[in-house]
């Protein structure tokens, strides 16, 4: 009975045999299909073989026979070539918001998608100093459930957490369970952040992924259209450097011509640099106002500069201020 079975499963333990075990470079011939078939316990003959392998061609599997030095039957395209593969592999190697052992299940699925032969390859190290992975194993699931809630335009409720200096979690609100509805995830400053309209603050948030626990989606539809009819995601994640909040304004930088690149990296294609004179641009675009938008100008050293509106050159120029302020009296004197 178990051989009878066996002579079923024939055509699936080739076509797992072709993807896993054959590729350009290692090529099976039929002697050696019928070989690795026999250790299924199923019995095959030449010509069965040949009818299978045309059969699997049929139904789309790239099925390619090589002669020659080095002969055999070898599948061609796969759905995930090679170097997709490896650059897959590198995102989840290299991603923070991902934990360790999260990373290492994916890699080992990744390699599913390859050859043997080439899974050695993929073995391989993406190069992140010091890579700090999150440490709350449940993200990956709290992605699926809220693409759940979005797709299905629901509200949800969860707890939201920070992590003490021992490493333990501390819940926001005295542990009262957030209510929002989501609008769409963010990756940004590698981490996932969800933008959701907040039922009791009336206004559009955003929140940590990785902080989030205790997801449930109510029944309750989405609400937050009213407030926010023209809402895009894009531009959401534009105006938010890092993703902290602060007001948003309406700003106007002056720039360098050949940091024109700089600009458009941060904020779009789309946005119009304005030419001033022969040597700079300026661009007026909204931004949440933050240290860390002060941070992205500070690090561009002059290149591109803060030029209107009047309170916002104001709270730079006092958040540099205030920098200079909490030097140690040494280090605040110190001149290049």
């Amino acid at each position: 009975m178990a051989k009878t079975t066996n002579q079923k499963t024939k055509l699936l333990h080739l076509y797992r045999m072709l993807l896993r075990q054959t590729d350009e470079d290692h090529p099976l011939t039929v002697p050696q299909i019928i070989e690795r078939l026999a250790r299924a316990d199923i019995k095959a003959e030449r010509k069965s073989i040949y009818d299978d392998l045309e059969a699997l061609r049929l139904f789309g599997l790239d099925v390619q026979s090589r002669k020659g030095r080095s002969p055999g039957w070898f599948v061609g395209e796969r759905d995930f070539q090679l170097p997709e593969v490896k650059l897959l592999m590198d995102a989840v190697q290299s991603s923070r918001f991902i934990t360790q052992k999260k990373s290492d299940a994916l890699i080992r699925k990744l390699e599913g998608l390859a050859s043997v032969h080439q899974a050695g390859q993929l073995q391989r190290q993406v190069f992140v100093d010091r890579r700090i992975k999150v440490m709350n194993e449940s993200i990956y699931y709290n992605v699926d459930k809220l693409h759940t809630a979005i797709s299905g335009q629901k509200a949800i409720t969860f707890k939201y957490f920070d992590y003490d200096i021992a490493r333990q979690k501390v819940f926001r609100q005295d542990g009262k369970r957030y209510v929002v509805s989501p609008y769409g995830l963010i990756w940004n400053s590698e981490n996932y952040y969800l933008v959701a309209f907040e039922h009791t603050r009336r206004e559009l948030r955003h929140y940590r992924v990785d902080k989030m626990s205790e997801i449930v989606i109510t029944g309750l539809d989405r609400e937050g259209r009213e407030q926010y009819p023209n809402f895009q995601m894009a531009e959401y994640g534009q105006k938010h450097f890092g993703m902290y909040r602060g007001p948003e304004v309406k700003v106007t930088l002056r720039g360098r011509r050949d940091k024109a690149s700089l600009v458009w990296d941060r904020f779009g294609q789309d946005i119009i640099l304005v030419p001033d004179g022969e040597d700079h641009f300026t661009v007026t675009l909204p931004v949440v106002i933050s240290p860390q938008f002060f941070g992205w100008l500070l690090g561009l050293d002059g290149s591109v500069t803060l030029t209107g509106p009047k309170e916002a050159v104001s709270a730079y120029r006092h958040r540099l201020n205030a920098a200079l302020e909490e030097l140690p009296g040494n280090l605040a004197n110190i001149k290049n």
